[in-house]
């Protein structure tokens, strides 16, 4: 099992497990890691499958229950991290698709957790992915679901037209969407059964009950721009959040920042945001 570390010196305050998004790789956490580490957090986090670039297939999960697989990939992370640095709090960061994994990996391991900060996150109703889910069904399992892709994806650009490159929506930073479309292993089509696979998890999380199983005093930190059509320009960020604390949750923060758009820590103002980050983590894990 590999994964990338990113130490900090001395004994770690905290671990934060990164898990990132949909069609990128953990590699483009490093600015965010580093940060961390340099405040004496220990950053660490690997390639989702499908991902990076020993993905035999890009895009695609697993023969069967790859939603499920990946969970267990990054679980098995927190075991091993957990093993290395006994008694040290710990807590899974996840952005967009990430932040659905990480959803999910807390209603199944609440308690394993000391932290959850979600950043990209929104609210999807049942109804939508069960449509998702049918029409990656009919696509196939092995390769790229372009039709799917641009339904799923079609309204993500259009507040932000005319654009360049058609990733605007990612962030106001010009650079760093240029460097988004020339990396290689970014912004590639899912497969049929990769975004059957995701459907699958948005479905499951669609169910507000779930979220009773959560321990009420784990803290959650919510981190999203208003202008995210991820996060429904905040408005789902703010239904999730609400859900949590309507479960009993007692510890939750959200955090918008105005103008800002999905990829908080590649944003003009991703200084602002490490620091807030950086200030939650050391309210709740500081020395």
């Amino acid at each position: 099992m590999e994964y990338r570390v990113w130490q900090p010196e001395g004994s770690p305050r905290a671990i934060v497990q990164i898990l990132h998004g949909m069609a990128e790789h953990i590699g483009r956490y490093d600015r965010p890691a580093r940060a961390l580490s340099e405040r004496g957090y220990l950053a660490a986090g690997r390639n989702h499958r499908g991902h990076g670039e020993d993905a035999e297939i890009l895009g695609y999960f697993a023969d069967q229950n790859g939603w499920d697989a990946i969970l267990e990939d990054a679980r098995a992370v927190s075991l091993d991290l957990k093993i290395q640095y006994p008694g040290v709090p710990f807590v899974l960061l996840g952005h967009s698709m990430g932040s659905f994994l990480a959803r999910e990996y807390a209603l199944r391991w609440g308690g394993e957790l000391d932290g959850l900060v979600l950043s990209g996150t929104g609210y999807y109703g049942r109804p939508l992915c069960m449509a998702g889910r049918l029409m990656a069904g009919l696509s196939p399992k092995k390769k790229p679901a372009h039709f799917v892709n641009s339904i799923a994806f079609a309204g993500n650009n259009k507040p932000f037209a005319p654009g360049r490159t058609g990733f605007e929506w990612l962030s106001r930073d010009e650079i760093e969407v240029d460097r988004y479309v020339a990396d290689p292993l970014c912004g590639f089509c899912f497969t049929g059964a990769a975004f059957a696979d995701f459907f699958g998890g948005l479905m499951a999380l669609a169910d507000a009950g779930r979220l009773a199983a959560m321990p009420g005093e784990l803290p959650v930190y919510f981190m999203s721009g208003v202008n995210d059509p991820v996060g429904q320009m905040g408005k789902g960020v703010r239904q999730v959040a609400e859900q949590f604390e309507k479960a009993g949750m007692r510890d939750v923060t959200v955090r918008l920042y105005p103008h800002a758009r999905h990829e908080l820590f590649n944003e003009i103002n991703r200084e602002e945001t490490l620091e807030d980050l950086a200030a939650w983590l050391d309210r709740h894990y500081g020395k």
